[in-house]
């Protein structure tokens, strides 16, 4: 199957008081067209500034590396001007931010959010734009849509503002969806609501997909693909049932040992002991080596290559082959 976009080689990085923050390492990966792709790892392991660099939304003090490329539809968009930016953000890409309620403008109502995102892109008038913004609503799931086109972000319920954000996604119909930790904040039967309604949409329009989060749970009947990061790097790639049923490295298995699962009751979960390590200063092995328990004397001095497991199944790890024979 094609892929409606290739990142290849991408490094972020801050330049803070503190140093220069690494955010994202020498990341590669491509998304399959019209299939939904999730991102996880904990809090800091880049992915949300993955999904801003995808959208250009990366400004100073962050940095992109020269050598990175992101090509979408075979177009390298870190070469694109201003307008040609403007012209792919809400067309052919668009993104749900996790924070709706800081997200949505709260002085605007939320028909005005949805018409001018529709007026600056489209030639229309008023009238067809707000009643295009009533069905947007409409199939996001909203009831009264038309009432609700008039009122203000703050008389939304956590779940309804998460639902006009991603209807304001969708409004021009993009090929790629990024939803930056949608269900943030959301109690489990409103995620549960919010990711099947996406689940709906993504079928009938043949969208892609990306899902950004740090929750292996709440993508295991949602995602095809799954990308793990941890420190600014990918550690695992590949299938969701390579992911959920052969994970390959230590961290993957360890956050699958931190899902509740219904078919174990009593059981303990587990943590990660220890924490993320420092990217002003990144190590030089294996990202995860200080915390791993399987971890090789190689894992501390040298990061290991990728290893392709299975056709679409990768991991950089040194238990795995590492690609090299001194270990």
């Amino acid at each position: 199957m094609s892929k409606i976009l290739q990142v290849k080689n991408l490094s972020v990085h801050f330049d803070t008081h503190a140093g220069k923050i690494q955010a994202v390492r020498d990341v590669s990966f491509g998304i399959r067209e019209k299939k939904v792709t999730a991102i996880v790892g904990e809090s800091g392991c880049g992915k949300s500034v993955t999904a801003k660099t995808i959208m250009g939304l990366i400004q100073r003090p962050g940095v992109i590396a020269e050598e990175s490329r992101i090509f979408f539809q075979g177009e390298d968009i870190l070469t694109y001007t201003e307008k040609q930016w403007e012209d792919y953000r809400g067309q052919r890409c668009s993104i749900v931010f996790q924070d709706a309620l800081t997200a949505l403008n709260p002085t605007m109502n939320i028909g005005k959010q949805i018409t001018e995102k529709i007026r600056v892109h489209r030639r229309t008038s008023r009238q067809e734009a707000w009643q295009e913004g009533i069905r947007m609503l409409e199939q996001v799931g909203i009831p009264g849509a038309a009432m609700r086109m008039r009122q203000y972000p703050h008389e939304f319920s956590g779940g309804m503002r998460q639902r006009a954000m991603i209807a304001i996604a969708l409004t021009l119909h993009p090929q790629l969806l990024i939803a930056d930790e949608p269900t943030t904040a959301l109690d489990v039967t409103i995620q549960a609501d919010i990711l099947e309604m996406m689940k709906e949409i993504q079928k009938e329009q043949g969208m892609t997909i990306i899902l950004i989060t740090h929750d292996l749970g709440i993508v295991a009947d949602f995602a095809q693909d799954i990308i793990v990061m941890y420190a600014g790097k990918i550690v695992e790639k590949g299938s969701a049932e390579d992911i959920f049923y052969h994970p390959a490295h230590p961290y993957t298995e360890a956050l699958l040992r931190a899902v509740p699962r219904l078919d174990i009751l009593g059981g303990q979960l587990e943590t990660i002991e220890g924490a993320p390590p420092n990217m002003a200063a990144p190590p030089t092995g294996c990202p995860f080596a200080d915390r791993c328990k399987k971890r090789l004397p190689v894992c501390e001095t040298r990061s290991p290559q990728e290893t392709e497991l299975a056709e679409g199944h990768q991991v950089f790890c040194w238990l795995q082959g590492g690609n090299d024979d001194d270990r």
